[in-house]
């Protein structure tokens, strides 16, 4: 019930994203540019790690506060724009969390999502941490300057021994 609300909540975001015509194929100008772009840079935030087994197993095996900060790198490669800004990503990112702890945390999570014209972006997919498996979903905004981006997310990867809640910073740079 819990990932039919949280499924329920992304498909209403993607709904107000923008509108998608499956039936018809676009004007020629509005085709998809087929030019992948890759973006990389360094990605620091902070998860909250929700009451629930995990929270448990971090207070008394490690003494660890359910507060950790994140560092890690974003791969991301656009592979598609439209001439109305929508673009197609692919994203990779590895983080390690808890070192403030004194903890080593790693995670990875490879997100298949959209970015509008304005910069708000959502995606979800396969989250891999020493905790198991879940799924993330995440949404937030990237500010564009020049040759360089600045994403701010949120993300929430719902698992059987709790909840974790990440917001994200950073910056990537084209490369073509």
């Amino acid at each position: 019930m819990y990932y039919k609300n949280v499924f329920t909540l992304f498909l209403l975001l993607w709904i107000c994203a923008g509108t998608i015509n499956a039936q018809t194929l676009p004007p020629e100008s509005e085709q998809p540019i087929v030019e992948p772009i890759k973006l990389s840079g360094p990605r620091v935030g902070f998860t909250y790690i929700a009451p629930g087994t995990l929270a448990d197993r971090l207070a008394d095996d490690w003494d660890a506060h359910p507060f950790i900060t994140q560092f890690g790198w974003q791969f991301e490669t656009k592979y598609f724009a439209l001439d109305n800004g929508t673009a197609g990503l692919i994203e990779a990112i590895v983080l390690v969390g808890g070192l403030e702890q004194e903890l080593f945390l790693p995670s990875a999570s490879l997100l298949i999502g959209v970015r509008n014209a304005k910069g708000f972006e959502f995606g979800f997919g396969p989250n891999i941490a020493i905790s198991g498996p879940s799924f993330v979903f995440a949404v937030g905004s990237t500010i564009q300057s020049g040759y360089l981006n600045f994403p701010i997310n949120f993300a929430l990867a719902p698992s059987r021994d709790g909840a974790r809640f990440s917001l994200l910073f950073g910056f990537t740079s084209r490369k073509r």
